[in-house]
């Protein structure tokens, strides 16, 4: 048990740290701000499905993660930093985590867009009260994928591929921090 373990945390450090295509486009797109980063997510996403515009005037907030890595081997991790806006306007800064147990191989990078519904499923991100589970079901964004979402328990989640290859079928959730703007 012990040599699996030790080799769960070498294969994650070697997919974090590696100089793999994927981590040289991950330290590509961070030379630029957090601000630009999502805002060239955003850009893209309306770009790709105009319809998507109807999403973001429906929401109260959004928070936007432009970059999630994320890596596996039995058990697996993800994180990433996004910015939290209300209405369009930048209230604050966030974190996500994951852990995931379960039958996964492989590594990728990924964006992700929430959307809350209403102010209180804002004020439970805000408060450290929100998480997404296994029952909370994501859409993987692509053309026409804004005009057939909906919002589910006061949340809607887009899940934008970027890069890599991962095999699972896990048990995750994910876990939030929020820091306000000042």
């Amino acid at each position: 048990m012990k040599k699996f373990s030790l080799l769960v945390v070498l294969t994650l450090l070697f997919c974090c740290f590696a100089e793999t295509p994927v981590h040289a486009l991950f330290k590509q797109r961070h030379k630029r701000s957090g601000e630009e980063n999502c805002q060239l997510l955003i850009k893209s996403m309306k770009q790709k499905d105009p319809d998507v515009q109807k999403v973001f005037d429906k929401a109260f907030a959004w928070a936007v993660f432009p970059r999630i890595s994320k890596a596996g081997i039995g058990i697996g991790g993800a994180g990433g930093n996004g910015r939290v806006y209300q209405r369009g306007k930048f209230i604050g800064t966030t974190t996500m985590s994951q852990v995931s147990i379960g039958f996964q191989l492989g590594g990728q990078v990924y964006g992700e867009v929430i959307f809350f519904q209403d102010e209180f499923t804002l004020n439970k991100f805000k408060n450290g009260k929100f998480e997404l589970g296994a029952n909370i079901s994501a859409v993987v964004f692509d053309v026409g994928a804004a005009e057939t979402a909906g919002f589910k328990d006061g949340t809607l989640v887009f899940v934008i591929p970027d890069a890599g290859l991962m095999y699972e079928a896990t048990i995750s959730g994910q876990k939030f921090t929020f820091k306000a703007a000042r």
